[in-house]
């Protein structure tokens, strides 16, 4: 259904790039930091961290950076071979700031590790991947646009989450802080991020965990133990159904010590 023609992760400050895209084809591009700014068939969008622009096809384009700034971005250029979800039937030009923007920028960097590895059957695991990502992208936008209250609430969520990944946290902790029952906070949760608290927490642990596997001399038990998992059969468990891979596979480039 989605063709993955061409995945990109950008960080650059002195950026400018011109494209026409063809027919069926779609640019979905993720601000991950700082901003820059498109220019669309001539309608001129600013995007910010965070927010998500979808290019539709035959569309002429220019980007580049707001100067002296530098900004990061996941890009995504694919082919549309049946258009069966909404947002691709549209040929509307696309700007949001997704609630599951977290969700998004993992599905981005999972489908760029595959385009730059290619392992075998790479591409049709590149497409899968898009597919999921604009499945959970329509139906956060079939629910409609978020209210600032709402998502203040899910932000002030996330960021004690970040900050705690290792302690167990609960929606009994998270309605507390935000002052709202534990059910209602577990569902605005979900709603506006397409995860439940655990699986968020569990990302935040995964991104940790990758970190200090490659770059610490730590053994896998002792980083198991340090983001929180009593059980190092459970860490293990969690860790492939994330990542794909052991844990052990992401030791083999640590720094050797001198």
């Amino acid at each position: 259904m989605l063709e993955v023609l061409e995945v990109q992760e950008q960080h650059q400050m002195d950026w400018y790039e011109e494209q026409h895209l063809g027919d069926n084809e779609y640019c979905l591009v993720l601000i991950t930091y700082g901003n820059c700014v498109y220019w669309v068939n001539g309608q001129k969008r600013i995007l910010d961290k965070g927010e998500l622009l979808l290019i539709p096809p035959g569309s002429a384009y220019y980007g580049k950076s707001v100067p002296t700034r530098v900004h990061t971005k996941q890009v995504i250029r694919f082919k549309v071979q049946q258009d069966i979800l909404p947002l691709l039937k549209s040929r509307d030009l696309l700007q949001i700031k997704p609630g599951g923007y977290d969700l998004y920028h993992d599905r981005l960097r999972h489908i760029a590790i595959q385009w730059w590895d290619k392992p075998p059957y790479y591409r049709l695991l590149a497409d899968s991947m898009l597919v999921q990502l604009f499945v959970e992208l329509n139906r956060e936008y079939d629910r409609g646009i978020i209210r600032e209250d709402k998502q203040r609430l899910v932000d002030t969520m996330k960021q004690h989450i970040q900050q705690n990944y290792s302690r167990r946290i609960t929606k009994e902790h998270l309605g507390e802080l935000i002052q709202r029952t534990p059910n209602y906070a577990a569902s605005l949760f979900k709603n506006i991020t397409g995860q439940t608290i655990s699986e968020y927490v569990h990302d935040q642990r995964m991104k940790r965990a990758v970190y200090m596997l490659a770059e610490s001399q730590l053994t896998i038990a002792e980083i198991a133990e340090f983001l929180g998992y009593q059980e190092l059969s459970y860490f293990y468990r969690i860790f492939k159904r994330k990542m794909g891979v052991p844990p052990a596979e992401m030791m083999h480039d640590r720094p050797s010590i001198l």
